[in-house]
C-alpha cells in the first residue's frame, strides 16, 4: 500500500453559454431596480395605452408605478382587506380589482374612490377581467362560482357553478365578448360562452390550475399548473398540443411577449423562463432571489417586472440602442504629429528656404 499513487483526475475546459440570437435579446436589460412592497406581490399589470403605467397589488394596497418611477404615482386602499388581481382595462381609464371579502371594486384611475361595487361572490375573489366590449367584467372566487357583471346598471348577469374547487384564474377573449376562462383547482379549464349559459370547452389540466392566458387570435391557450406549462387547441374542442415541464416548482403566472413569438413563465422556483412559441423550447432563463407570483411586459417588451413573495417588485428596463445610422468618430491625430509631423518639417524647410535666398541675395549685392 506505500506504493500506492492517487489516479489523477483530467480536468476539461467548460463550455460556455451557446450565444444565441435570444440570449443577446433578453440580456439587453439594465441592472434591475428593486421596489419594496407591503406583501406578496400577486399581481402586476401595464395598461395597454400610453405612457403605459403598470399596477402592481400587494396587500390590501394597489399601487400604480410610472415606467420609470421607484415611487408610486397613485395608490388605491380602499380594501378592508386583502386586494387581488388588479386588471387594466382595453383604454387604460379604468382598473377592476378582487378582494378577500368577495367584493369586487371598479376605480377611474384618475380619481380615488371606487366608481362601482360588485356585491355577490361570498368568498375571495381572485380573478377578474375586462370582456372585449369593456362594458362587463368577469370575476371568480373561491366560492367556486364565475359571475359576469354589467358596468353601467352595476348588475350581476350570469352565474356559472361548474368548478367544484376554488377558481384562482381566467382570462376575457380579446375578439370575442361573450367568451372568457377560468383555472381553477379541481384541475379543470372552462370556456364559457354567455350566450349558451354554460361552459363549450373543459379540458383536465392534471393539476390545480394557476394561471391561464388566450393567444389575441384565440385559438391556443395556456394553462400553468403544478411544474406543467400546457398549450392547447382551441378550435379543435380543446385538444392537446403540448406539454412542457422545465420548472422545478409550482408554475404560477404566464404572459406573452408583444410580438406574440415569445411566451414567459414564472415559477415558485425562483426563475422566469422564456419559449418559443413555434418550438416550444425554451430560448433563456431569468434567476431571482425569492420565489416568483407575478410577472408582466410593457409595450415592445421595453420594461419587465417581476413580483416574489418576499414583497420585492423587481424592474428591468431595456437598453436604449446605438443609432444605428450614425457615422464613425473621425479619430483625431495625435500630439505627436503637431511636434514632429509633416506640418514641423515643412515650416524648417520654408525658414531653409528664406535663409539660402537672403543669402543669395546679398552676394548679387
Amino acid at each position: 500500500m506505500a506504493g500506492y499513487k492517487p489516479v489523477a483526475i483530467q480536468t476539461y475546459p467548460v463550455l460556455g453559454e451557446k450565444i444565441t440570437q435570444d440570449t443577446l435579446y433578453w440580456n439587453n436589460y439594465k441592472t434591475p431596480v428593486q421596489i419594496k412592497e407591503f406583501g406578496a406581490v400577486s399581481k402586476v399589470d401595464f395598461s395597454p395605452q400610453p405612457p403605459y403605467n403598470y399596477a402592481v397589488t400587494a396587500s390590501s394596497r394597489i399601487h400604480i408605478y410610472g415606467r420609470y418611477s421607484q415611487e408610486p404615482i397613485k395608490t388605491f386602499s380602499r380594501f378592508k382587506d386583502t386586494a387581488y388581481c388588479a386588471t387594466f382595462r382595453q383604454d387604460g381609464r379604468l382598473l377592476v380589482a378582487g378582494s378577500e371579502d368577495g367584493g369586487v371594486q371598479l376605480f377611474d384611475i384618475t380619481g380615488r374612490a371606487p366608481l362601482r361595487h360588485f356585491e355577490g361572490h361570498t368568498k375571495a375573489v381572485h380573478t377578474v377581467d375586462f370582456t372585449a366590449d369593456k362594458y362587463h367584467v368577469v370575476s371568480g372566487a373561491d366560492d367556486y362560482t364565475v359571475k359576469l357583471w354589467d358596468i353601467p346598471n352595476s348588475k350581476e348577469i350570469l352565474t356559472f357553478k361548474e368548478h367544484s374547487d376554488y377558481v384562482r384564474c381566467g382570462c376575457a377573449s380579446k375578439l370575442n365578448p361573450d367568451l372568457f376562462v377560468t383555472g381553477s383547482y379541481d384541475h379543470t379549464l372552462k370556456m364559457f360562452d354567455a350566450r349558451t349559459n354554460k361552459s363549450v370547452i373543459s379540458v383536465e389540466h392534471g393539476q390545480p390550475v394557476e394561471s391561464v392566458l388566450l393567444f389575441p387570435s384565440g385559438g391556443l391557450l395556456v394553462s400553468a399548473g403544478g411544474r406543467y406549462v400546457k398549450i392547447w387547441d382551441v378550435l379543435k374542442g380543446g385538444q392537446l398540443l403540448v406539454s412542457l415541464k422545465n420548472h422545478h416548482k409550482t408554475v404560477t403566472c404566464l404572459y406573452l411577449s408583444s410580438s406574440g413569438q415569445r411566451l414567459l413563465s414564472g415559477s415558485l422556483d425562483r426563475k422566469v423562463k422564456i419559449y418559443s412559441t413555434t418550438s416550444y423550447k425554451v430560448v433563456h432563463s431569468f434567476d431571482y432571489a425569492a420565489s416568483i407570483l407575478s410577472l408582466a411586459l410593457a409595450h415592445e417588451d421595453e420594461t419587465i417586472v417581476v413580483g416574489m413573495t418576499n414583497g420585492i417588485l423587481s424592474v428591468k428596463h431595456r437598453k436604449s440602442e446605438a443609432k444605428k445610422d450614425s457615422l464613425p468618430r473621425r479619430r483625431r491625430p495625435a500630439y505627436r504629429t503637431f511636434i514632429k509631423g509633416k506640418n514641423y518639417m515643412r515650416q524648417r524647410v520654408f525658414v531653409y528656404f528664406l535663409h539660402f535666398l537672403f543669402r543669395w541675395c546679398s552676394l548679387l549685392e
